[in-house]
């Protein structure tokens, strides 16, 4: 199909070259050792620790036939399959393709030929793929399916890996159109039927060089068909038994899909699973989970817009870096320019992973997805027994997995779906495979322990060496495929051993103990050797003795030890105990898989908090017991409710209550005031106050009273105490009359109520009294005895001396102490 809008083909050819320039950055991320020479096709160097690499070829249709949504669509599918790579050994080969019409022109056009993204090579592949141009009638607008496929065939069968996945990601809309390409025939419908033909032997040809094709498809108008054909047309075995990694078609119908279907396609391609992450507009936080068994990933950020940035942080929170390493992790990101940045990370911390977005004012409105693709690539520790069996014995054999990081795997869940076998090969027998199970059915101990266990008979045939290899499947998991090897023994051995070994647990630098039994029938002395194999990487495990000589004809019971080197990172550790025979060639006389927990070494805290519970509880006890006799003391010494009264000969007693918050620290100072003129009167005063009295109550209870000037002295409460100018103060504290009530009252002998103590109080209050009279009259008279007018009150009232001779009537001619005035308290 040919649209005849070309203004829209050369839009679409425009983002192509972007999602092709996103893919170099991708490749050049992913390089493997350096020395390659650049922009040559080269070899995948040796093998390295990480993901298996893969060769893949990227072919994107450059037809007209495309709408400019669908070109944009394969830019997105380009970059996806590009930075969702997680192996830095792959070699990548990148192809537009067209047809052939007139003289001169090509029907593809290799812009990158396979390139190892090294050091080196990441600048060829960034400028490569700017070679990309539009196809319109001057370079050939159809669809040459098979010319691009032979393409693609050739390059990914020369000079690669014999054992790297072969992959072709067909980008198109499903259209074979060669209908104006003369090199198929003389008319429109010859040639499409000679294309039809050549397109069938290219799917041979690939089904012969192993190399699988996944089609994928866009736009309304495909042609479901032709490339349903075209995936099950090519190599149908994928990287593992699985039927998730059976090349099989993908369609997307809307640009909303197309990210979570080409990283599914291109994750099944690869044998490695995807994790869904969370949606988000920037500013935002997204999150995506990287499980336990992981080992090699991608974390992708499908953003649409170079504007929006991504910071990532760890399962603990801490921000990681784009490029380097931290935490026993290597990151490296790619894309930041582009619509799909990744961050590359080998060795990944498992958990919980949180992606912060933000974008500046305009770049806001697209939403944007994470995810997570990664794959387990899993040691396998193999244990058979007996180690060295004889032709026709039955042995079980039993297997424990960890990744690279030295993490365990020992939740039945991480493995879901996962089937192990043990595959036996040797001279005289053709390979041997059983099953393993984890079920706790004999041999397997214990069901759900992740420790895969079955029973395998050694073919009678075998005469030599044997090597055992644990095979595992599962979506997303693959194994390391290293050998345990054995050599075949013929009649009862000579020498027989067995190793017991107990899971414990230790801090770095600790020991393990074990035990080793030798039983030597042999007429001369034989020495074994004892060691450590399937250690994990950071692990320093040392084992002693590491030989033991047995005398001819004797048995022996030889402890010994493993040491957990000092620099040990906490954790668990699986390694595996051999104890071979050095005289008949190394042969293997037993194994033992070796269990310890490390524990991190005791701090201070460790050792010596319930020292710190403990004297913090009685620090905290001393303190409230303190703290309770304080508020005690203060409560005892609180003048809050003690009622001041001020007496005199001739005026109306005036009273002063002490309110909460004005006596601080147990004190309150008072005046008496007779600056207006009128009967004295009590005003509260402040500490610096002239002419101030202080009262105050000390922590046993008792009122001391300081005038302005004199020493202290005590008070009782209800007793007067002289003030001089014939004043008297009388304390009334509410706390002892309650005190008093409590203890009872003493009452006379005849039972009338009254207190022994009021007559004695009444009596003195009368000798008072009369001592003031006498002073008021002293100043009232003349030296002569002639009498003086005594000074006019304020109120207007006069101090008449009653006809007794001095004795006031009440209300004649006194004035009353604060009446008809504001309480200074309120």
């Amino acid at each position: 199909m040919r649209n005849t809008t070309r203004a829209t083909h050369l839009a679409g050819v425009r983002h192509l070259a972007g999602v092709l320039l996103a893919l170099a950055g991708l490749l050049a991320a992913t390089g493997a050792a350096p020395g390659h020479a650049t922009g040559a096709p080269g070899r995948v160097g040796a093998v390295a620790e990480g993901a298996d690499p893969i060769d893949f070829a990227v072919v994107v249709d450059q037809s007209d036939s495309l709408s400019e949504d669908d070109l944009n669509r394969e830019v997105e599918a380009a970059a996806l399959i590009a930075q969702g790579e997680i192996s830095d050994r792959s070699r990548a080969t990148v192809i537009g393709f067209g047809s052939s019409e007139k003289p001169g022109q090509t029907p593809v056009d290799e812009v990158c030929p396979p390139t190892v993204a090294d050091s080196s090579g990441r600048s060829y592949l960034n400028g490569c793929v700017k070679e990309l141009s539009r196809r319109d009638a001057t370079m050939g607008p159809g669809t040459d399916f098979p010319a691009a496929l032979r393409q693609a065939l050739t390059r990914l069968t020369e000079k690669g890996a014999p054992d790297a996945p072969k992959v072709i990601f067909l980008l198109t809309d499903g259209k074979l159109d060669v209908r104006d390409s003369p090199e198929y025939g003389a008319d429109a419908a010859s040639r499409q039927t000679d294309a039809a033909r050549q397109l069938g032997e290219q799917l041979a040809r690939a089904r012969e060089e192993s190399v699988q094709i996944w089609p994928l498809g866009f736009g309304d108008a495909i042609d479901r068909d032709a490339l349903k054909a075209m995936a099950e047309g090519g190599f149908r075995n994928g990287c593992a038994e699985l039927a998730s990694a059976t090349p099989r078609l993908r369609v997307v119908d809307s640009a909303a899909g197309i990210d979570k279907a080409l990283q599914e396609t291109f994750a099944a391609a690869r044998c490695a699973q995807v994790v869904q992450g969370t949606e988000g507009k920037p500013p935002a936080d997204l999150y995506v989970t990287i499980p336990k068994i992981a080992t090699d990933g991608s974390i992708t950020v499908s953003k649409h817009d170079p504007k929006v940035s991504a910071t990532y942080y760890d399962p603990r929170g801490r921000k990681v870096v784009t490029d380097g390493s931290f935490d026993g992790s290597t990151f490296e990101i790619t894309g930041q320019s582009g619509p799909v940045e990744a961050l590359r990370v080998k060795n990944p911390r498992p958990g919980r992973w949180r992606v912060h977005l933000d974008a500046p004012e305009g770049h806001r409105e697209r939403v944007v997805a994470v995810r997570a693709i990664w794959q387990g690539r899993l040691r396998s520790s193999v244990i058979l027994d007996p180690a060295s069996p004889r032709p026709g014995e039955k042995t079980s054999v039993e297997v424990r997995m960890q990744t690279r990081r030295g993490v365990v795997i020992d939740d039945p869940d991480e493995l879901k779906g996962i089937t192990v076998a043990a595959r036996l090969t040797g001279s005289g027998f053709e390979p041997v495979s059983v099953p393993l199970t984890d079920d706790g059915k004999a041999p397997d101990a214990h069901a759900g322990d992740v420790r895969f266990a079955g029973t395998l008979t050694v073919p009678s045939s075998a005469d030599g060496d044997l090597a055992l290899t644990a095979e595992m499947s599962a979506p997303g998991v693959t194994g390391d495929h290293r050998p345990f090897n054995a050599r075949i023994t013929s009649g009862p051995p000579p020498v027989t051993a067995a190793l017991t070994v107990e899971r414990d647990t230790v801090h770095p630098g600790g020991t393990v103990t074990g035990l080793l039994k030798v039983d030597n029938k042999s007429k001369e002395t034989r020495t074994v050797r004892l060691a450590l194999a399937d250690q994990p990487p950071g692990k320093e495990l040392t084992i002693s003795p590491a030989q033991v000589e047995v005398p001819a004809g004797e048995g022996k019971s030889v402890p010994f030890r493993v040491g957990i080197g000092s620099g040990t990172a906490p954790g668990e550790i699986d390694a595996r105990i051999t104890v071979a025979d050095t005289d008949d060639g190394g042969r293997v006389l037993d194994n033992t898989f070796l269990e310890v927990d490390v524990d991190p070494v005791p701090t201070w805290w460790d050792l010596w908090w319930w020292v710190v519970a403990v004297a913090g509880a009685v620090l905290l006890a001393v303190a409230v017991f303190l703290a309770v006799r304080y508020a005690a003391r203060r409560r005892r010494r609180d003048l809050v409710g003690v009622k001041l009264e001020l007496r005199g000969e001739g005026i109306r007693s005036d009273e002063l209550t002490v309110r909460a918050g004005q006596s601080p620290g147990g004190e309150f100072h008072f005046v008496i005031d007779r600056a207006r003129g009128g009967a004295p009167s009590l005003q509260r005063g402040g500490p610096g106050a002239a002419a101030s009295h202080r009262l105050r109550r000390t922590a046993a209870g008792e009122f001391l009273l300081k005038p302005p000037q004199g020493r202290e002295r005590a008070l009782r409460p209800e007793e007067a105490a002289a003030l001089g100018d014939g004043l008297e103060l009388v304390v009334h504290d509410r706390r002892a009359a309650a005190g008093r009530g409590r203890g009872g009252r003493d009452r006379t002998r005849d039972g009338r109520g009254s207190r022994t103590g009021d007559r004695d109080r009444d009596r003195d209050r009368d000798r008072d009294r009369s001592r003031i009279r006498g002073r008021n009259r002293d100043r009232t008279e003349g030296r002569d005895g002639a009498r003086v007018r005594p000074p006019r009150t304020p109120a207007g009232g006069e101090n008449r001396p009653s006809g007794d001779g001095g004795s006031a009537s009440p209300g004649e001619g006194e004035q009353r102490a604060g009446a008809s005035r504001f309480d200074p308290n309120f």
